[in-house]
């Protein structure tokens, strides 16, 4: 009943302006759907191209940073955050800004190869799209293949059945950027460990005291935190890292 009380002035309206309005008024507008095809090969191949080079574009960000230095700086420099304990400091933003540049940095002679003989002779019309993103592999597989284990190579090697591969740019990128991938992290976590063991050190010397002193319920964390980061200033730990790291790829 009381719905009904409710509705009652919306029909009335809704009658209102059924009586008053034009004749024509409620006639909506025709929408005509053209399902037939035109027999336009091209233009259907021209539309797959299109959703094909969308799918790689939404996925390249991702497949590029794999192919880098960005996965061994990324995860060292989350390292230091995690042994020194400080939680969110530095940032997340801070610490994937200072990757990126430094990514860019250590990557810099091979992008200016890429450019040199890819990219301006592709955009000068002197290569086609095939030959400048073969011409554009060769540095990057250059780089990689340095940073890969041969054990993590041959792993996808073998898998694929790939043989006779005689110099680097033989090597698919099929095989070579997950070889890398891997190679890189475990690269990274060896870093990671190093960086840990003195800051574990600290917080085994701190929970022995608090220990001996009886001081149980205090936690040690919390007590060798501002030790931790005062070793860290004094060795001029940002520093070392970044030297490190650095180092790492020569």
């Amino acid at each position: 009943m009381k719905k009904l009380i409710l509705l009652t002035p919306l029909l009335f309206f809704l009658g209102q302006y059924t009586v008053f309005a034009e004749p024509n008024s409620s006639v909506l507008p025709g929408i005509h759907f053209d399902t037939g095809g035109s027999g336009d090969t091209e233009g259907t191949a021209i539309s797959i191209q299109l959703i094909i080079l969308l799918t790689i574009l939404s996925v390249a960000p991702s497949i590029l940073l794999l192919m880098t230095s960005f996965t061994r700086i990324a995860i060292v420099l989350s390292f230091v955050r995690s042994a020194l304990g400080t939680q969110q400091m530095p940032p997340n933003q801070v610490i994937m800004g200072l990757s990126i540049i430094l990514t860019f940095f250590i990557m810099g002679p091979t992008f200016h190869e890429v450019n040199q003989q890819a990219l301006k002779p592709f955009l000068a019309g002197e290569l086609s799209q095939e030959q400048a993103a073969k011409k554009a592999a060769a540095p990057m597989k250059e780089f990689m293949a340095k940073q890969t284990r041969e054990s993590d190579l041959k792993l996808f090697l073998e898998y694929r059945n790939t043989k006779n591969i005689d110099s680097v740019q033989e090597i698919p990128l099929t095989a070579l950027v997950p070889a890398f991938a891997i190679s890189e992290l475990k690269t990274a976590f060896q870093m990671g460990f190093l960086i840990f063991v003195p800051f574990m050190i600290i917080d085994m010397i701190v929970a022995s005291v608090l220990m001996a002193m009886g001081m149980m319920m205090v936690p040690p964390s919390l007590i060798s935190l501002p030790f931790k980061i005062l070793l860290f200033i004094l060795v001029d730990g940002w520093h070392l890292v970044v030297q490190s790291l650095f180092a790492s790829f020569k």
